[in-house]
């Protein structure tokens, strides 16, 4: 296998398709090995881990919201929204943590989430963790406004109306930003 981290730089399908069997291993220290591996990959690695993300297995979804984390890439931010309903809580934090990295990149696909799904309490804690550590890096105090949303006491319906109004404030803003390009 350590053959293959050589090979990063223009990484073949079957060497990604070898790494991702990889993180099924028994073995950790492999587990590791593959999944930092899939991490210099970057890009292409992203669809295959996004895969895994719906394995039977917990340590596998583990591992893909790990590196999907690590990877950054906002391709991966719908499915790390549905792995904050994982029933692993360590996959849950993986996921919140990867939205985190990704910033105003995984808030549409979050708050589309939280619109659609306002009942879930393991989507809402996810998102609560997430906008906790926005506070003051995504704009017009959307985390702040989420956050006050997600704290009241009937969450499950304030959420969807913050969700609604700060989803169209985050499109306006991207709009206005496409348009100027």
């Amino acid at each position: 296998m350590s053959g293959l981290a050589d090979e990063t730089k223009s990484p073949k399908m079957g060497d990604i398709h070898t790494l991702i069997a990889a993180l099924a291993n028994d073995d950790p220290v492999e587990r590791h090995h593959a999944r930092e591996t899939l991490v210099a990959i970057g890009r292409p690695a992203v669809k295959p881990l996004v895969k895994l993300l719906s394995d039977h297995r917990s340590h596998v979804r583990w591992e893909a919201a790990k590196a999907l984390g690590s990877i950054g890439d906002p391709a991966a931010a719908p499915a790390l929204v549905n792995a904050l309903d994982d029933k692993d809580c360590d996959v849950r934090w993986l996921a919140a943590a990867g939205l985190i990295k990704l910033g105003c990149s995984g808030l549409d696909p979050l708050l589309t989430a939280l619109l659609e799904r306002p009942d879930s309490n393991w989507l809402r804690e996810g998102a609560h963790h997430v906008f906790h550590d926005l506070v003051g890096r995504v704009p017009f105090g959307l985390a702040r406004s989420m956050l006050a949303a997600l704290d009241q006491g009937e969450p499950a319906t304030a959420v969807p109306q913050a969700a609604y109004e700060a989803l169209n404030a985050l499109r306006s803003v991207t709009a206005g930003l496409e348009g100027s390009s």
